[in-house]
C-alpha cells in the first residue's frame, strides 16, 4: 500500500492511501480515529448500485450504525435543492458533530457530501472514497467542497479537508470509457504544471494508461496525489498564489461546461481544450514555447483528448468567464505556462481573452 501523508498547517494531518482492495478496510480504518458509532454514506444512483450496499457493510461490520443517501447522478445534484435534502436527511436521523461522513462516488458527490458535511453542525468529518479517476486523482484530496449556482459552478463552497481518503484502485474497473478519458485530462494537467519529469513519464506511457495498466495507472493516482498533497500543504486557501496552479485549463473548461450544458461534454475534455487555449494564450503573453504548445498538444492527442468541436459566441463564452471565481477587478486571472512545471497567473483584459476567443472559434470554421 503507496500511504501519503497530507500535513497542513493548523489541520489535522490526513492519510491518502493508494492500493487495490482497501476500501474492504474502511470500517477497520475509520475505527482507529472515531469512537463514533454513526456513519452517513452520501453517494449517487450510479454508484449505489455498483458498491454502495459493499460500503455499507464494510462500516456495519465495525459496529457502525449507518444510513445511505443516494442522490442523482450528474451535475445536477450539485445544487442547493439537494443539499438542503441531504441536511434534512442529516438532521431526521440525529447526527451529531462526531458522526462520519462518507463520500463514496466521483467529483460531484466528493463535493456535494463535503459541503453539506462541512457545514451541517458547522462540520462533520469528512471520509473522501473516489470511485472515479477524476476524483481520485484531484477533487478527493485538497479540501475543496462546493455546489453550483445557476450564475456559474462551485460558487459556493468551503475548504474541509477530509479525515481520510481511501483510493481504491479497483473501484476503477467499472468506470465508462468517457470517464476515464475524463480523468486523463486532470492527469494531463497536472503531469504539465507539475514538472518536466512527470511530462515526460506520462507522455512515454500515455498508451498504457489509457489502455489501464494496472501498474501505470496506480503510479499515476500516486503521482497526482502527490504534486496535490505539496500545492496544498503550501496553499490551502488559495490565498498566495500557488494553489491556483491547479486550475491551468480551468477557466475555458468551467466556461464551456456552463455554455453546452453540464454533462454534455466530461469536465477532463474541458479542461484539454482549456489547457491549449491557455497554451496559446500564453504564446502570445509570456512567450510559451511553441514546441511545448505541441507536445502537450502530443499528448493530449494520445490520450484521446481531442479538441473539443463546440461553437459558440465568443461574447457569451467571455462573459461566463467573467463569472470565475478567480476574477480580480474585471480581469481574468489566467494560469499560464512557461515550460513544463514553470507557469504564472497572469491578469489578462476581457479584450485580449475575446481576441483568443473569436480565434478559436474562427478555427473551427
Amino acid at each position: 500500500m503507496t500511504k501519503i501523508i497530507v500535513d497542513i498547517p493548523g489541520e489535522k494531518p490526513y492519510d491518502v492511501r493508494v492500493e487495490s482492495g482497501i476500501v474492504s478496510q474502511l470500517g477497520e480504518t475509520l475505527r482507529s480515529f472515531t469512537a463514533t458509532n454513526h456513519a452517513m454514506i452520501i453517494t449517487d444512483s450510479a454508484v449505489e448500485g455498483l458498491y454502495g450496499q459493499s460500503v455499507k457493510k464494510v462500516l456495519e461490520e465495525q459496529g457502525f450504525e449507518t444510513v445511505l443517501v443516494a442522490v442523482p447522478h450528474g451535475e445536477s445534484a450539485k445544487s442547493l435543492e439537494v443539499a438542503g435534502e441531504i441536511w434534512d436527511a442529516m438532521a431526521a436521523i440525529r447526527l451529531n458533530r462526531d458522526s462520519i461522513i462518507v463520500a463514496l462516488g466521483g467529483g460531484v458527490v466528493g463535493d456535494l457530501a463535503g459541503f453539506t458535511g462541512s457545514t451541517f453542525m458547522r462540520g462533520l468529518p469528512i471520509v473522501q472514497v473516489p470511485t472515479t479517476l477524476l476524483s481520485m486523482v484531484d477533487s478527493s484530496v485538497g479540501g475543496k467542497t462546493a455546489i453550483n449556482l445557476d450564475a456559474g459552478k462551485n460558487l459556493v463552497g468551503t475548504f474541509c479537508q477530509p479525515r481520510y481518503v481511501c483510493a481504491d484502485i479497483d473501484l476503477l474497473n467499472t468506470l465508462p470509457e468517457r470517464e476515464w478519458i475524463c480523468g486523463c485530462g486532470e492527469i494531463a494537467k497536472s503531469a504539465v504544471i507539475d514538472s518536466r519529469e512527470f511530462f515526460e513519464w506520462l507522455n512515454g506511457n500515455a498508451k498504457l494508461l489509457y489502455e489501464r495498466n494496472a501498474h501505470v495507472v496506480k503510479e499515476a493516482v500516486v503521482k497526482c496525489i502527490a504534486f496535490k498533497a505539496r500545492v496544498v500543504v503550501e496553499d490551502k486557501a488559495e490565498t498566495k498564489g500557488v494553489r491556483e496552479c491547479l486550475n491551468y485549463g480551468h477557466t475555458l473548461a468551467h466556461a464551456i461546461e456552463a455554455a453546452a450544458g453540464y454533462g454534455v461534454y466530461s469536465h477532463g475534455a474541458c479542461v484539454a481544450q482549456g489547457m491549449r487555449f491557455a497554451a496559446r494564450l500564453g504564446a502570445n503573453l509570456v512567450g510559451t514555447p511553441l514546441a511545448f504548445i505541441a507536445a502537450q498538444d502530443e499528448l493530449l492527442d494520445a490520450l484521446a483528448l481531442d479538441n473539443i468541436e463546440f461553437r459558440a459566441d465568443p461574447e457569451e463564452l467571455l462573459r461566463l468567464m467573467m463569472s470565475d471565481k478567480k476574477v480580480r477587478s474585471d480581469s481574468l486571472r489566467f494560469v499560464l505556462p512557461h515550460d513544463f512545471g514553470e507557469w504564472s497567473v497572469e491578469t489578462v483584459s476581457p479584450e485580449i481573452v475575446l481576441e483568443h476567443l473569436q480565434a478559436w472559434q474562427d478555427s473551427l470554421a
